[in-house]
C-alpha cells in the first residue's frame, strides 16, 4: 500500500477511522489466577496477553540481586499462530529480545523498584494476534497486569504509535499501515507527568513533522490512559464486590 493510499480524499482511513481516531479497545484484568497479576488486552485485531509474577525473592543466581531495587525481567513471545506465516517463532529469537529489553526499560522507568531491594518482578507477555502495534499492546497489557499484581507504579504507562500519510499525522498504526513502510514513531508515556518512558523512530523525519507525528502519538496515549483507568476502576469494583462477600 502507498502512503498515499493510507488516506482517501474524504480523510478516511482503510478501517474507516479518522486519522486521529484509536482502534476500538477492548481490555480485562485478573485472568491467571495463578499469577500475582494478568491481563488481556485488544486493540483492533492485536491481542495481547500480560502475566506478572512479584515481587518475590532472586531466582538463580542471587549475585543478580541488586541491593537497592527490584530487578525487573521482562520476557516477550509471538504465539505461532499470530500471524498468517507459517513458521515457527521461536521465544529466543533477535526481535523478541529487542522488544524484551524495551519492556523492561519501560517498566523500570515506571514501577517504584526501590520498594523492593534484593527481589525480582517478572513480566511475560505474548502477542496472541499480530494486526500493528504489537508492542504498545504488551505495554498496555503490562500495565494492567503490574497494577492487577498490586505493584505500586508512578503512573500508568500508555504505549501507542504513529505514523504519516503525506502530512497528516496517524495514530495507533495498524498492521497495513505498518507494511506501508513509512516513518513509524513508537511512544511510550506515563501521562499525568508526561515522562516519555520509551520514543523509537524508525525513519528520519523533519523537525516540523516529528513535532505533528510525536504530538499524535501523545494524544492516543492520553486517550488510552482514560480507557486503561476505567478497566483499573472496573477491576477494584469487581475485587471489593467478592471480597465483601
Amino acid at each position: 500500500m502507498a502512503a498515499p493510499e493510507l488516506l482517501s480524499d474524504e480523510g478516511y482511513r482503510a478501517d474507516g477511522r479518522r486519522p486521529a481516531e484509536l482502534r476500538k479497545v477492548r481490555a480485562r484484568m485478573g485472568v491467571f489466577a495463578q499469577a500475582d497479576g494478568s491481563a488481556y488486552i485488544e486493540q483492533g485485531n492485536t491481542k495481547a496477553l500480560a502475566v506478572v509474577y512479584g515481587p518475590h525473592e532472586m531466582r538463580g543466581s542471587r549475585s543478580k540481586a541488586l541491593p537497592d531495587r527490584a530487578l525487573v525481567n521482562c520476557q516477550y513471545s509471538m504465539a505461532t499462530f499470530s500471524t498468517g506465516e507459517r513458521r515457527r517463532r521461536p521465544h529466543g529469537d533477535r526481535q523478541a529480545g529487542e522488544l524484551a529489553l524495551q519492556l523492561k526499560q519501560t517498566f523500570e522507568a515506571a514501577i517504584l523498584t526501590r520498594l523492593y531491594p534484593r527481589s525480582q518482578i517478572d513480566i511475560y507477555v505474548q502477542i496472541l494476534q499480530a494486526d500493528g502495534g504489537n508492542y504498545c499492546a504488551c505495554v498496555n497489557a503490562a500495565t494492567l497486569a503490574v497494577m492487577d499484581a498490586g505493584i505500586p507504579m508512578r503512573d500508568y504507562v500508555c504505549a501507542s504509535a504513529a505514523g504519516l500519510a503525506e502530512d497528516t499525522p496517524l495514530a495507533d498504526l495498524s498492521g497495513p499501515e505498518e507494511a506501508a513502510g513509512g516513518p513509524r514513531l513508537v511512544l511510550a508515556l506515563l501521562p499525568a507527568s508526561g515522562q516519555i518512558a520509551l520514543l523509537q523512530l524508525s525513519a528520519r523525519l523533519h523537525q516540523e513533522r516529528l513535532e505533528a507525528v510525536l504530538e499524535a502519538a501523545g494524544r492516543a496515549c492520553r486517550a488510552l490512559h482514560a480507557v486503561l483507568d476505567r478497566v483499573v476502576r472496573q477491576r477494584l469494583q469487581e475485587v471489593t464486590a467478592l471480597l465483601g462477600d
